[in-house]
């Protein structure tokens, strides 16, 4: 039996295709506001999903008003979904070893390299089809710019993103506002990867995500909880409680891939992967895989070859990515 939809204004109980019509009838000037209020919320970068949440319409309704309103230009300013050339890398294949290359970073889609820090698409998109099924729930607690939920909904998944940062946010939500698979809209928090109270225990399929690598960069300002901001020591003890909140929203033997670097302090290494590593086995997670990413943007050529010959180090051209496995009670 289909459901009936409450009526925002009167309470009125009605079948979806009444509704609208009934708003369009009875309540015209309320109904004049929820457009307009739709146009904003998509020009923000609102997803879909999102804007139904707001406005209390159906996501087909919204999507199909969106359309209609583009072609009303001189009453309304409707921005167009974000035009793409490829939708997909070509000749992809599954990585199928321990050490990922991606010389060519990736530019399908919305990717760019623009955002300072993201990763290369091809991770995400490889551990995201290696680990998980279409209609699985794929959270990233370290949003950015929106990388793996650009890729969790090209292959059809359901994305949840995470940032204490709103500007990553904004960025996040542009990338994503494109024409395709909108049934597949993610759904976005401003929230702490520490505290992740707004999900379910058990209920994630896949973690697949890119935290800041201590304060090497800054990614706010002003922003005191910002894991960014946080000194090596002070921020291994906090990634344990993002490895903590990690295992609780998990389902039971899924997977959680991370990808972490090291860094140099006072001219020796700082095992910063390793250490994260660790606290997420000490969480419960046990080690599926781990993989050597190369890094392109560390060339050994003129200025920082000489230094790396002058003060005798070796320029860091790997990260780690771990793929941790939740265990089956």
């Amino acid at each position: 039996m289909t459901k009936k939809i409450k009526c925002i204004y009167c309470s009125e109980k009605l079948y979806k295709k009444e509704y609208i019509y009934h708003l369009e009838t009875e309540h015209t000037y309320q109904y004049e506001e929820l457009i307009n209020r739709i146009v904003e919320l998509n020009n923000e970068g609102y997803t879909i999903k999102e804007i139904e949440e707001y406005v209390n319409l159906p996501e087909k309704h919204i999507y199909n008003k969106l359309e209609i309103l583009r072609e009303e230009k001189e009453k309304y300013n409707v921005k167009k979904p974000l035009k793409i050339t490829n939708w997909e890398p070509k000749d992809f294949e599954l990585e199928a070893t321990t050490v990922w290359s991606f010389p060519d970073r990736g530019k399908w889609a919305t990717h760019s390299g623009k955002y300072r820090g993201n990763w290369s698409p091809y991770i995400p998109r490889n551990v995201i089809l290696r680990y998980s099924q279409k209609n699985d729930v794929v959270l990233d607690q370290f949003l950015g710019s929106g990388t793996t939920l650009i890729e969790a909904k090209l292959l059809e998944r359901k994305g949840i993103g995470v940032d204490i940062n709103p500007d990553a946010i904004k960025i996040a939500k542009e990338n994503l506002r494109f024409k395709k698979n909108y049934e597949y809209e993610p759904t976005i928090y401003n929230a702490d990867a520490r505290n992740l109270n707004l999900i379910k225990d058990n209920s994630i399929d896949l973690i697949c995500t890119h935290p800041p690598y201590a304060n090497i960069i800054k990614y706010s300002e002003g922003i005191k909880d910002d894991l960014s901001h946080f000194d090596i020591d002070e921020f291994i003890e906090e990634m344990g409680k993002v490895a903590k909140e990690s295992y609780r929203v998990l389902k039971e033997g899924k997977y959680c891939a991370i990808l972490i670097g090291d860094t140099r302090r006072n001219k020796h290494m700082v095992p910063l992967g390793f250490k994260v590593m660790q606290e997420f086995l000490n969480a419960g997670f046990l080690l599926k895989e781990t993989i050597i990413k190369e890094q392109h943007n560390c060339k050994a050529t003129g200025l920082w070859y000489r230094r790396s010959i002058e003060y005798n180090f070796l320029l860091i051209a790997h990260e780690y990515l771990f793929v941790f496995r939740k265990p089956e009670e």
